[in-house]
């Protein structure tokens, strides 16, 4: 059987010095605030909501939830995320999605101004992730990165096969994977040779949202496999990776119990860079106002 990476330690250590580096910005009069927008009545976004709350509360972050009704218009949304881009103590924001169909979400999360944007879906975040310039990157691409390299397995020289090109994951973690110097390989759910590209590959990395997209018969032994899917299967959570694949590959991500956990450490990084972005662009503008 292959070695199970299991990211309870991982998440745990994240946590740990984010509960350090909220005591400090507290000690300096700072309160690290993240402000949560959800549509009413979607259990998955409740969910996801109740946990990010319950994590913030444990690091020290004050929470701010916002639930609006199925029916807000996108004028009304529009409105409250501007309000919040405007209010000086909130550091981040994060839209759960997904949205009602009535509702553009690249719009909505374009409106989300790029120092607040948590979740790195803003196309200034998105740029930044490209050119690899200073921004805030989607959390689930970063926590595939941050597992592989915590449990050893370094990315330079590697073959990687990537499957999934969505705006959340798959095409960030393009950017990253190439930034690490991985020998890279996309496919998606219409490539017909998926099973000939993954018998070349050293690492596959999933990022689909179908359920059982990898079967046992298409790996081998030398294999290490991070599952980023998520696919709600009667009432239960699995990814896109087949459960009894991590019995046959070298390693692999469990879900859950995987990828979710870190990225939603990754999440509080992410506002504690906020924190930081902001403040340094409040010290340009006063050094701006006083040279003027």
């Amino acid at each position: 059987m292959g070695k199970l990476l299991q990211t309870k330690a991982l998440a745990k250590q994240i946590s740990e010095n984010l509960v350090m580096e909220v005591k400090g910005m507290k000690e300096k009069g700072i309160d690290p605030t993240i402000a949560v927008i959800i549509i009413q009545g979607d259990p998955a976004s409740e969910c996801y909501a109740k946990v990010k709350q319950n994590i913030a509360r444990k690091l020290g972050v004050r929470y701010l939830l916002t639930s609006v009704h199925p029916q807000v218009t996108e004028t009304e949304l529009l409105a409250k995320i501007k309000w919040l881009n405007r209010c000086p103590s909130i550091h981040g924001i994060i839209l759960e999605l997904p949205l009602p169909k009535h509702l553009d979400t690249k719009k909505l999360a374009a409106a989300i101004a790029p120092e607040k944007d948590v979740d790195g879906l803003s196309p200034a975040n998105k740029l930044a992730c490209f050119t690899g310039e200073e921004g805030l990157y989607p959390a689930t691409p970063q926590s595939c990165i941050r597992i592989l390299n915590y449990f050893g397995y370094p990315l330079k020289g590697k073959n990687v096969v990537l499957i999934g090109c969505g705006e959340t994951v798959g095409k960030p973690l393009v950017q990253l994977l190439l930034r690490a110097n991985a020998t890279l390989t996309v496919c998606h759910v219409y490539t017909n040779n998926l099973q000939e590209q993954i018998e070349k590959a050293d690492i596959l990395i999933s990022a689909v949202g179908k359920a059982n997209l990898v079967t046992t018969n298409m790996v081998h032994r030398d294999l290490v496999v991070v599952d980023a899917g998520i696919n709600e299967i009667q009432g239960g959570i699995v990814g896109d990776v087949q459960p009894e694949v991590s019995e046959i590959v070298q390693a692999a991500t469990p879900v859950p119990g995987g990828v979710g956990k870190v990225t939603t450490m990754i999440l509080f990084e992410n506002l504690l860079k906020a924190v930081r972005l902001q403040a340094n662009e409040n010290k340009r503008e006063v050094q701006l106002s006083e040279s003027l």
